[in-house]
């Protein structure tokens, strides 16, 4: 039996010969043999830009949209309703299926079967968190943990600054983390070599509970996510050691039952502080800086969140999005911050419900036409920040939750491989898909796709939506 709070299991399939440049040839393939899309435009779409400078902090005033070089004829509301009324009925699927297609480029419905319905969007919620992110946070920004002094002689604060990447070395679970052992280091060389004796850990960045509102009883324990707490060290994970292929990615990932705990210790450990003297607590206004560590860049961060659907990620920077709307660094501010945003975006946000920031809450909202709005609005010129939106979302038959859909069980390329570019959720009873394809005449679609009555196991109702966005990228 599956868990409740299952995420993107997939099954392994050997064979797959796609290459990103297989990926490019797909696209452009699809447009008839016709450049649909210039080549810097195929290179955004699919993830593969040129890192942007760090450098300099100015906004981009305004961008070509991804899109805009887009000559494909759309597809009629007729062609796409033959496509895929069937497939949307089909009994695996269960009797709740709501579905939204829309033009990118013109905003044009074209298919509409319940796109209003505020259904449960299990991991597709993640697409609002990374817009919410993305455009107030900005793709640069980094969370900052930092150490500072005590209020008393030999004491420390270490301050969480609500990076789940944290870890204590060299051999850390996400790539480019901020490292506790350097940490240390700084903190050493401020005290002139004097050891503290005392560590004060401060997680006061985050209130209320740290478990959302409608997560199944295991969603705070692993394999799949933790506590929201201000500090953590890989993700909340009790070991750091990356599983070797996409498909363990949420196997055998136990988690902490108090994280921020468990981070102070492995510090005080550097520090040379038994963990006799390690207590919560508060920094002081005004205390000197000790040192500080950062996160990888939000844009590789909603890279992570979106790629290998990762919750706690998830939960902290739709946590970001609070504080920087200034609401409380809490489950509902994050909620409310980002149906702000979404709002200020120009989504409708009318029957959206934001628990958390992951999905894993059953009580999560969100309907079709308000996903399918988010992905137009991020692919037009008006939101260049939000472009690495598209860069985080798997591809079909080649990355992340999608490395072994849009394709056959011996792992040859169905229409939708390469063109497909989406996140999928997985709860019990919940299988859903959202994202942007290419057609076969160089058509770009966003799509949403949301089953929450699933009747039977969720592995045959994804076939059945794969079975859906192949259909798209067959039109």
């Amino acid at each position: 039996m599956p868990s409740p709070a299952e995420p993107e299991r997939r099954k392994s399939r050997r064979g797959l010969w796609i290459s990103l440049a297989t990926v490019l040839i797909l696209v452009l393939a699809a447009a008839g043999g016709a450049v649909a899309f210039a080549p810097d435009r195929v290179r955004e779409l699919l993830g593969q830009t040129t890192p942007a400078n760090t450098w300099t902090p100015d906004p981009v005033a305004s961008a070509a949209g991804v899109l805009s070089a887009a000559t494909g004829t759309a597809p009629t509301s007729e062609q796409v309703k033959a496509a895929l009324e069937d497939l949307r009925t089909h009994t695996d699927l269960g009797p709740s299926v709501s579905v939204s297609v829309v033009d990118v480029a013109t905003g044009q419905s074209l298919y509409d079967a319940g796109s209003s319905h505020p259904a449960v969007p299990a991991s597709t919620t993640k697409m609002a968190t990374a817009a919410a992110v993305l455009a107030t946070r900005g793709p640069d920004y980094r969370m900052t943990t930092t150490v500072v002094a005590g209020a008393n002689d030999g004491e420390v604060v270490l301050v969480g600054g609500g990076d789940p990447t944290l870890t204590a070395g060299a051999t850390g679970y996400y790539p480019g983390a901020g490292r506790l052992d350097q940490l240390a280091a700084q903190v050493k060389a401020a005290l002139g070599g004097k050891s503290p004796t005392k560590l004060i850990y401060d997680t006061s960045l985050y209130s209320g509970s740290s478990i959302a509102e409608g997560w199944d009883d295991d969603a705070a324990v692993g394999p799949y996510g933790a506590r929201a707490t201000a500090l953590a060290i890989d993700g909340a994970r009790t070991s750091p050691k990356r599983p070797k292929n996409v498909d363990d990615l949420h196997a055998g990932q136990a988690r902490s039952a108090q994280p921020d705990k468990a981070a102070a210790l492995a510090f005080a450990k550097l520090l040379g502080v038994p963990a006799s003297a390690v207590t919560p607590g508060t920094a002081s206004a005004g205390a000197q800086q000790l040192g500080s560590v950062q996160s990888p860049r939000i844009e590789n961060l909603v890279e992570i969140m979106l790629g290998e659907s990762d919750n706690v990620v998830a939960e902290a920077l739709a946590r970001q999005v609070a504080l920087a709307k200034g609401q409380p660094g809490s489950f509902a501010g994050a909620g409310t911050a980002i149906k702000q945003v979404l709002t200020e975006l120009g989504v409708p946000t009318t029957g959206v419900v934001i628990k958390d920031g992951s999905g894993l809450s059953r009580l999560d909202r969100q309907p079709p036409a308000m996903q399918t709005a988010l992905l137009a609005q991020a692919a037009g010129d008006q939101h260049p920040q939000l472009r690495s939106l598209f860069a985080g979302l798997p591809v079909g038959g080649w990355s992340g939750t999608l490395s072994d859909r849009n394709t056959t069980t011996a792992g040859s390329p169905e229409p939708g491989a390469g063109l497909v570019r989406a996140k999928t959720g997985t709860l019990t009873g919940v299988a859903a898909i959202a994202g942007i394809v290419v057609t076969k005449d160089g058509r770009l679609l966003a799509f949403s796709i949301l089953a929450d009555a699933v009747p039977t196991g969720t592995d045959t109702a994804r076939e059945r939506l794969d079975a859906m966005t192949n259909a798209l990228a067959a039109l």
